[in-house]
């Protein structure tokens, strides 16, 4: 699985620290979202953000990593420009400090969902 990283797990060290099997498959740009640094670095709607594509297949490590489970971060699939998707971790803003806004109402996680389903959100692999 390709993962779209941003922020921490840009880091070789980190990845090495965290994971038994993964590659970094080169650089990448996501179009439709933009990073925004808190706590640790998350996603808002609009503009783009250059990062790497960490390739493992340990998906289940990476989301306790980032908290899936406690609803720091929604991992989502997100459309590449080669036709695949490529996963990515988007922080909910209230538990990050940060002052970010997503459309609508509702949950953190059904606001992202509707983003993206209505938003030019995509990988570009470089």
């Amino acid at each position: 699985m390709d993962v779209f990283v941003y922020g921490t797990l840009t880091e070789p060290s980190t990845a090495e620290r965290l994971l038994d099997r993964y590659e970094f498959d080169g650089r990448a740009v996501l179009r439709g979202l933009h990073r925004v640094d808190g706590s640790y670095p998350t996603l808002a709607p609009g503009g783009r953000c250059e990062g790497r594509l960490l390739s493992t297949s340990e998906v289940a490590t990476l989301d306790r990593y980032e908290g899936v489970d406690s609803g720091l971060y929604v991992r989502r699939s997100l459309p590449a420009d080669d036709g695949s998707t490529v996963e990515c971790y988007i922080g909910d803003p209230a538990q990050l400090g940060v002052a970010v806004t997503w459309p609508g109402t509702g949950p953190f996680a059904d606001r992202v969902d509707r983003y993206l389903d209505t938003s030019d959100v995509v990988v570009t692999i470089r």
